[in-house]
């Protein structure tokens, strides 16, 4: 039996995340180019309430009192996105030396008060310029990345160590190219298995150029993983848990496994894969030193194929507290995934790079936030995480999602994630309860 109270490993990372676009506004200073989202975001009906991510939390001003907050929170690592447009405007060719200048100073400041910073290269904020000219669907921006990742890391690589090459690959194919919900609003499927097999060869690519550049450099790519659960017993709806696991889980983890692309997902998307050229897979399976997982909710899978009269009925059904994001609050799950992630895939070491909630955080007559719903989603996940531990999993760090309230993209600022409360008219930070509880969580572990 595990003792859910033990204690961290010494070596365990304890940090916070966010992205650029989310958080630091500043969207058309210092020479920053327009991204994806400035495009999607300014467009009509896009986002809730028309939302933008131009002043966001205006961290680009503001970054020096997030790191003291960072700091007084006792962080040990801080994970950020940086923005391809401020690095490169056009998405190749001329750099923007005020955009690496803004992050030179961040990385510096970090490493002055001890935090160690780990750098995302993609958070979804694709140069426009490169979307004109066919976005992730393009061959050709595999080479864009490249270049972007060439520039950034020979940059700053003698003093960040820890890289992650994209966030969300699957979000960044399926729900902006398929779905439509995200920049840059697209429909198709071919598109978004076109841009799927582009973000994977990018990061293939990229991480030799990493290593190149970076001294002991510790690169991973973070994929945001959904445990998918039968509704019932019923062969229809393990069926349809297996269809899932392979379109949101599978098709990611599996190439860079040297697995390729799973048989049964080919075949039901029954699709022309002769874009993927001699040598790609090689590539995108190159080895990595960790895997990155964003982790929030489990998904009951439900067979749309049979008919509801004609299914067994259901047996499996959310227990647990709904999130503002109408998601279940299921800590269990997040364990089973880490078991199969090492015991079925065997990655060398593994990351919560995100996991959080949102819930509807007001500031009281106090001044205060309290938050107990994001503590006990905080606490029980961080028991999972101690549990898979314990039985041998290879979790060497925990990044809360998220540091500060941000803009959560086509929810705009309706939906807080922060262990920070921030106020958008006045940009005044306000440590939530849950921000006080990690920090006691982490001095209790250090």
């Amino acid at each position: 039996m595990t003792d859910i109270n033990k204690k961290f490993p010494k070596d365990f990372i304890w940090g916070a995340a966010t992205a650029s676009y989310q958080i630091e506004g500043a969207y058309n200073e210092d020479g920053r180019g327009e991204s994806i989202w400035d495009r999607f975001s300014h467009t009509p009906g896009k986002t809730l309430d028309g939302d933008t991510g131009d002043v966001a939390c205006n961290h680009y001003h503001l970054w020096r009192d997030d790191i003291k907050l960072m700091k007084g929170l006792g962080l040990q690592a801080y994970r950020f996105s940086i923005a391809w447009p401020r690095i490169l405007p056009s998405g190749t060719g001329s750099i923007n030396e005020a955009g690496i200048d803004f992050y030179s100073k961040l990385v510096d400041e970090l490493l002055e008060v001890g935090i160690k910073p780990y750098a995302t290269l993609y958070h979804w904020d694709l140069p426009q310029a490169l979307q004109d000219k066919g976005g992730w669907p393009a061959r050709m921006v595999v080479d864009a990345f490249v270049e972007y990742t060439d520039v950034i890391t020979r940059a700053l690589g003698d003093r960040i160590k820890d890289w992650i090459t994209l966030n969300e690959p699957w979000v960044s194919a399926f729900v902006g190219y398929q779905d439509g919900r995200h920049a840059p609003g697209h429909t198709s499927q071919d598109e978004a298995i076109l841009a799927s097999h582009h973000l994977l060869l990018s990061h293939g690519r990229s991480v030799p150029v990493i290593r190149n550049n970076v001294k002991d450099a510790n690169v991973g790519i973070t994929l945001n993983l959904t445990p998918k659960v039968p509704a019932s017993p019923s062969i229809a709806d393990k069926k349809a848990a297996i269809w899932e696991d392979g379109y949101v889980n599978r098709w990611f983890l599996d190439p860079i496994s040297s697995r390729g692309y799973p048989e049964d997902m080919v075949k039901s998307y029954n699709k022309d894969m002769s874009f993927v050229q001699q040598g790609d897979m090689d590539e995108i399976e190159v080895p990595i030193d960790f895997l990155g997982v964003n982790y929030y909710t489990r998904n009951i899978a439900r067979s749309q194929v049979v008919p509801e009269k004609e299914n067994l009925p259901q047996t499996v059904f959310r227990e647990g507290e709904i999130t503002e994001m109408d998601w279940e609050v299921y800590p269990q799950s997040l364990y089973d995934l880490l078991g199969r992630l090492r015991f079925e895939y065997n990655f060398p070491s593994i990351y919560i790079t995100e996991n959080g909630a949102a819930f509807p955080d007001e500031v009281n007559g106090d001044g205060e936030v309290h938050d107990p719903s994001r503590v006990s989603y905080i606490q029980t996940h961080l028991e999972s995480v101690n549990k898979a531990i314990q039985i041998g999993v290879p979790v060497h760090g925990y990044f809360v999602w998220s540091l500060l309230d941000n803009f959560e993209w086509g929810f705009g600022y309706s939906k807080r994630f922060g262990i920070v409360h921030v106020d958008y008219k006045t940009q005044k930070r306000t440590l939530k309860s849950s921000a006080k509880w990690y920090q006691n969580k982490i001095q209790e572990n250090v």
